[in-house]
């Protein structure tokens, strides 16, 4: 079967790590659910869409700037209310695309060239390459797409087409969410070096972060599940019948299949690991002990522990 036949896994994360992708920045209302509820079957969280029906609900009691070009009538009919929606989704993926990037070039030039730069040797190659996976690959891989949507102009048709264009590039992804329980077991045992802890602590607070390393890694593997999401929430104030429409569900079409390679192959990763437990121990297989936990327990640890 093709890599579109197949069926799309809509779990995410969520936490206070990512509240920028959950809410809306017009307005405060949320694009996304901000309850996500919780998978029991795999420990993950799973985002639920907010209704169209409710989001439209919602708008009529809402009082919204008129633009110049538009009348007052034209902005309450139900056409324009939709003009209206899509155009604030479009805003929020270029807004929290643009935190996303600097949150990126946070975690490589404040944590990952900063430990690298260090006298004193923190970290192994091993460990920091553990730690960090292919983010360097990342945040050069978003900054362009960052670009690149800024050219489109709010233009939601160019907007999906971009997508649809980097839809290859985008399984970069997939090496570092495969890597990312082995990134929180190295952390974890970070943070039990007083020294490593140390600096970590104080690398934080010289960067005013709110938040602690272990949020910031997460982010990768939060964001590229949400990029279906968003343009599902202009598809559904589209007509379907018009040319729009049929760009957007391509790229939807498109960021759902990202999702479900991605995670397909942390399904087959995580089988290997668990074969690897259980052949008989030999001292090669030392490593195999003691870092496999599934993903989407790490990705409950912490949403658990880094709110607030």
């Amino acid at each position: 079967n093709s890599l579109s036949d197949r069926p799309v896994s809509y779990g995410s994360t969520s936490s206070s790590a990512s509240s920028r992708d959950s809410h809306c920045s017009l307005g405060g209302r949320p694009v996304l659910g901000s309850a996500p509820e919780r998978d029991h079957d795999s420990g993950a969280i799973r985002l639920e869409l907010v209704p169209a029906q409710q989001l439209e609900e919602e708008e009529t009691g809402r009082q919204t700037p008129t633009p110049t070009n538009q009348s007052h009538a034209d902005i309450q009919s139900p056409e324009g209310r939709k003009v209206q929606y899509v155009d604030r989704v479009v805003e929020e993926i270029l807004e929290t695309e643009k935190t996303y990037v600097q949150d990126l070039r946070s975690i490589v030039q404040d944590y990952l060239e900063s430990i690298s730069n260090q006298s004193l040797l923190l970290l192994g190659d091993e460990e920091r390459n553990s730690l960090f996976g292919n983010i360097r690959e990342i945040y050069r891989f978003n900054s362009d797409l960052l670009h690149d949507l800024e050219k489109c102009n709010a233009n939601p048709v160019a907007i999906a087409k971009c997508f649809v264009a980097k839809s290859e590039d985008f399984h970069i992804y997939t090496q570092y969410c495969t890597n990312y329980p082995r990134s929180v077991a190295v952390l974890t045992e970070c943070m039990r070096n007083k020294t490593v802890a140390k600096f970590l602590r104080e690398r934080q607070e010289s960067l005013k972060h709110s938040l602690p390393l272990g949020s910031y890694l997460l982010k990768p593997v939060q964001r590229i599940l949400k990029y279906h999401l968003l343009l599902h929430e202009i598809a559904t104030h589209l007509e379907k019948d018009s040319e729009m429409y049929d760009v957007i569900q391509e790229a939807i079409d498109t960021m759902q299949r990202v999702a479900w390679h991605i995670n397909d192959m942390k399904r087959k990763h995580e089988h290997a690991v668990r074969l690897q437990v259980c052949e008989p121990y030999t001292h090669t297989h030392t490593h195999s002990y003691t870092h496999y936990v599934p993903l989407g327990s790490y990705i409950s640890y912490f949403t658990r522990n880094t709110r607030g």
